[in-house]
């Protein structure tokens, strides 16, 4: 319930954002069918604890760690798929066929993950989350 709440305060955070008064002289949206609908693809950074309260209120996710294999062997979060940032552009399309699939990204600091979300992004997926560094993520991780 706890999940729920904190993922329904971050959605409302988000449409709060929007000033009425300046929209309600423009014409209406059109809409369209849903199986016509196709979201915007957009760049999202959150934090290592926005990320972790996502994830824990997420029916199904992908957790994509950007780094090289070593690093990955050495320390990561449990349950996720190695796609090296330099492997990245060649592999996703055939590895995330769900361009709206739910995906959390990281790398070490940072740098890397934002670098792979972009290009995801770029690539037309539209739920894409970087939350940067395992060095910032302060919950459990596995090796080996």
């Amino acid at each position: 319930m706890k999940k729920l709440f904190i993922l329904l305060l971050l959605l409302m955070g988000l449409y709060s954002c929007a000033n009425t008064d300046e929209t309600e002289n423009l014409p209406p949206k059109k809409t369209m069918p849903a199986d016509d609908y196709i979201p915007e693809a957009v760049y999202r950074k959150v934090s290592a604890e926005e990320a972790r309260d996502l994830m824990s209120a997420a029916k199904s996710f992908i957790l994509l760690d950007v780094r090289t294999e070593a690093e990955y062997k050495e320390k990561r979060i449990d349950g996720a798929m190695l796609m090296p940032d330099y492997e990245v552009a060649g592999r996703a399309e055939a590895e995330l066929a769900d361009k709206t699939a739910l995906i959390f990204i990281y790398c070490r600091s940072g740098r890397r993950s934002a670098n792979a979300a972009k290009e995801l992004v770029d690539m037309g997926y539209t739920n894409v989350y970087d939350f940067g560094g395992i060095n910032d993520w302060a919950y459990e991780t596995v090796s080996g």
